[in-house]
């Protein structure tokens, strides 16, 4: 019975040894796993994108000068017109009674002009003989001038009356095509302050051009001349051409969102380009072939400083001391980035954000001791997910690091210990542990 019991005693002993020391090994370590990439080489465009809508380049308004009712209209949809062609006629009833009312008063005022004209002949005649006085060659004189400009006035009226009734007939103003008509027969037109538009004309429809909208944090980089590809809507796997004409200056703020427009001029020769349509624009800004790049995290990647191997100088594992040029450059350096750096000269972060500025990076590699060290490199032309390598000690086809994967911490691994595991619990988030 003794001897059981010392055998019990011996075996829970041995068990909780075991179990504290698992727990004591594995306190507080932490597995990290490294996500790889490999550099590459392939060409590399950078882009801004935007979206915009398609329109004809010279697009022109028809409207009316005068009043009334249309009596006809030639034109309808799609219809191809020439320049003078006539497109719609308003009925000139009352322009043409305005035209006769003001040839009326012409009449009347050339008939007191001529009255004048003679009167006033006659009064001066009779000052040259002494016959009449001063005063009456005067008035007569002023009663000649008046009606003269009241003359005058008729011949405008009339003139102004013809022109209201030739604006009554509608002509094109351009060869192109009807886009819109917002008219009909019947309809009465009032021209006061502005002309009401009855057609839309667009000049010519091979070639169009693309109104995009860009933000003002991508403004910087677009340029005249720069290539454009576009997709629409209706034909979504097709890749139309253009080029940048114009960028213009004038800003569009909406919801405190600063855009600018820019004109990308678009061939159009097979007419599959409508008005209106929108387009979602790539303008290219720059593109490099066969160019070493990296992802862009890689950059943004910082590791733990315990996996960092310190490297020795190969002058101090021989000589056992350290260079000297070596120490004052490096002394030189840190003092010029604490002086430009300000009080932020011994941050590390801030130092990264200015060697980034000047172009210069680092990444991370694994060594053979499993240790991770910095590569100095100078970077390039960015699209946002990749960046260009113009100079630094990295290869095509090597790992960098571009991140971690998980990280076991003391507690995920005690849940998974052999002596205490856990069953999933259905679909209420608790669980039943087992315990052996």
């Amino acid at each position: 019975m003794k001897k059981t019991i010392v055998l019990i005693i011996i075996g829970v002993l041995l068990l909780g040894g075991t179990t504290g020391y698992y727990f004591y090994s594995k306190n507080g370590v932490e597995e990290i796993q490294f996500r790889f990439e490999k550099v590459s080489r392939t060409d590399m465009v950078v882009v801004v994108t935007a979206t915009g809508t398609l329109s004809a380049v010279r697009t022109v308004q028809v409207g009316s000068q005068v009043s009334g009712i249309l009596q006809k209209i030639n034109v309808d949809f799609n219809d191809k017109v020439k320049q003078g062609q006539i497109v719609a006629q308003i009925d000139p009833t009352f322009l043409e009674a305005s035209v006769r009312d003001a040839e009326a008063s012409l009449q009347r005022s050339t008939a007191q002009y001529n009255e004048s004209k003679r009167s006033f002949e006659r009064i001066k005649t009779l000052l040259e003989k002494n016959l009449a006085s001063q005063a009456d060659y005067d008035a007569a004189l002023s009663q000649f001038e008046a009606n003269d400009a009241a003359r005058k006035q008729s011949v405008a009226q009339v003139e102004r009356a013809k022109i209201n009734l030739r604006y009554a007939t509608i002509k094109s103003p351009i060869e192109g095509v009807v886009i819109s008509r917002a008219v009909d027969v019947g309809q009465t037109v009032a021209a006061s302050l502005s002309a009401p538009t009855l057609f839309t004309i667009a000049n010519d429809l091979t070639k169009m051009q693309v109104q995009a909208s860009v933000d003002e944090a991508d403004i910087g980089k677009v340029e005249t001349e720069q290539e454009v590809t576009f997709t629409v809507d209706a034909y979504p796997e097709q890749t139309f051409k253009g080029k940048v004409r114009q960028v213009r200056l004038s800003p569009k703020v909406e919801q405190n969102v600063v855009n600018y427009t820019v004109i990308i001029d678009v061939p159009n020769p097979d007419l599959k380009l409508m008005p209106g349509m929108t387009a979602t624009v790539t303008i290219q800004i720059i593109k490099k072939e066969a160019v070493l790049k990296i992802p862009t995290v890689a950059l943004r990647f910082n590791p733990p400083e315990e996996l960092i191997e310190q490297r020795k100088d190969s002058s101090e594992s021989q000589n056992g001391k350290e260079d000297s040029a070596r120490t004052e450059r490096r002394k030189q350096w840190a003092e010029r980035m604490q002086r430009e750096g300000g009080n932020g000269g011994g941050d590390p972060q801030a130092m990264q954000r200015r060697m980034q500025s000047r172009g210069f990076n680092r990444v991370w590699v694994m060594n053979t001791r499993k240790k991770i060290e910095p590569i100095m490199v100078r970077t390039g032309i960015s699209d946002g997910t990749f960046t260009e390598v113009v100079r630094g000690k990295i290869v095509e086809g090597q790992e960098i690091i571009v991140g971690t994967i998980a990280l076991r911490s003391a507690s995920q691994q005690a849940s998974t210990s052999p002596f205490n595991q856990q069953r999933q619990g259905g679909g209420g988030g608790g669980g039943m542990q087992r315990r052996f």
